[in-house]
């Protein structure tokens, strides 16, 4: 299969101020070549710019109509080199004309897009102008199912080098998470170190001493104003509602003293700490303010592919979809709140065996059934079966 790719790549230069984005555009292209298919960019061409103006800036829709002229163009002059058009577009960047033209011109179209379940209460009218789009999170599909859009479920795209796809030869003792800083995190670690964890975290936020935050474009009132409109056509009358209670609500300061806080790592270490951690944890509880429900949002995150294909002995929170992805205990393990946190960390801790036993059957799964080249073949097979 050949692709003509877009996915969040930019031009190679400074990154853009907004949240990392480019190790997007690394996994797939490897993933790509792996499965034995090829891509195709549209030369110079700067995606992940669209991301970088807020909705109403005159600089988005100049952005969206030089790009999609230029992709439009460059489909008509190129039409027989690829065969589908991939994507990563957020709704913002998309151009429902443009799609409809690249369609009509015999391509299919396919996006794919992550967080859903936290971003929409029901899906942005610009998803279903695609042909499929790639849904990672079991819990969004029901979104997909009631809108009527075209979907398939397939984990996130993830790869990592052919060196690292085997299980640490060295084991540290230590117990690590790695990601950055929010709330919610924050008061499960906090609660998991009381109880008597021993856990090195790392990452983001964390390191007050040494903060560097990612700059983001000043917001103006004409701003302000369409992004509460965007939240409400996104989180619908209640979600609104919930966000401006949600958002006044005192919540009590969480602590973690310095002993339990490292510097953030580079990629080498990184990965070095996900594989030779004694026990490498995941979190997947996330911030969100569109609700009046207590219960937490859960679901399953990039890093429940990431950790066991570097064959880290994984225990992450637990959510709906992991089910559907691991043997629970056998490949991976999973943890409800800090009391079976620290109970499974000590457990884990106590058995060299169980912990070879998971970097060994998640390493194998993630890499066979999870990866990129199957997700692929499993778009090819829907499109053109």
């Amino acid at each position: 299969m050949r692709i003509l790719l877009s996915f969040l790549q930019d031009t190679g230069g400074e990154p853009h101020p907004i949240p990392a984005y480019r190790f997007w555009t690394y996994y797939i292209k490897n993933g790509i070549e792996e499965a034995g298919m090829s891509f195709t960019e549209i030369p110079r061409l700067d995606w992940a710019a669209g991301l970088v103006p807020y909705e109403n800036d005159p600089a988005l829709q100049v952005w969206k109509q030089q790009t999609w002229q230029q992709t439009v163009n460059y489909i008509k002059a190129n039409r027989q080199h690829f065969d589908i058009f991939l994507c990563y577009l957020y709704p913002k960047q998309i151009d429902i004309q443009a799609i409809k033209q690249i369609k009509a011109m015999g391509i299919p179209c396919v996006n794919f897009y992550c967080d859903n379940v936290r971003s929409f209460a029901k899906l942005p009218t610009e998803f279903k102008v695609f042909d499929l789009m790639w849904v990672p999170e079991y819990e969004a599909l029901n979104l997909y199912q009631k809108a009527g859009v075209a979907h398939i479920n397939l984990p996130m795209p993830m790869w990592v080098d052919a060196r690292y796809r085997n299980c640490p030869q060295h084991e540290t003792d230590i117990i690590s998470f790695i990601g950055s800083k929010d709330n919610l995190r924050a008061q499960l670690l906090a609660d998991a170190i009381q109880k008597g964890l021993p856990l090195q975290i790392r990452g983001d936020g964390w390191d007050t001493t040494n903060n560097h935050h990612t700059a983001f474009p000043p917001s103006t009132p004409s701003s302000k104003i369409t992004n509460q409109i965007n939240l409400l056509r996104n989180a619908g009358l209640k979600g609104f509602a919930a966000y401006h209670i949600n958002r006044y609500k005192k919540t009590p300061p969480t602590h973690i003293t310095a002993a339990y806080i490292f510097n953030k790592p580079d990629f080498d270490e990184y990965t070095r700490l996900s594989r030779e951690s004694s026990i490498t944890l995941g979190i997947n509880r996330v911030p969100t303010f569109n609700t009046f429900s207590s219960n937490i949002l859960t679901y399953s995150r990039l890093r429940d592919l990431e950790a066991p294909m570097l064959g880290a002995c994984y225990l992450t929170e637990h959510t709906a979809g992991l089910p559907y992805i691991y043997e629970l205990g056998v490949e991976i393990e999973t943890f409800t709140n800090a009391d079976e946190l620290v109970y499974k960390s000590k457990e884990l801790a106590a058995s060299k065996s169980r912990r070879a036993e998971l970097r060994k059957n998640g390493q194998q799964k993630a890499l066979t059934v999870h990866s990129i080249p199957q997700s692929l073949q499993k778009i090819k097979t829907r499109l053109f079966n």
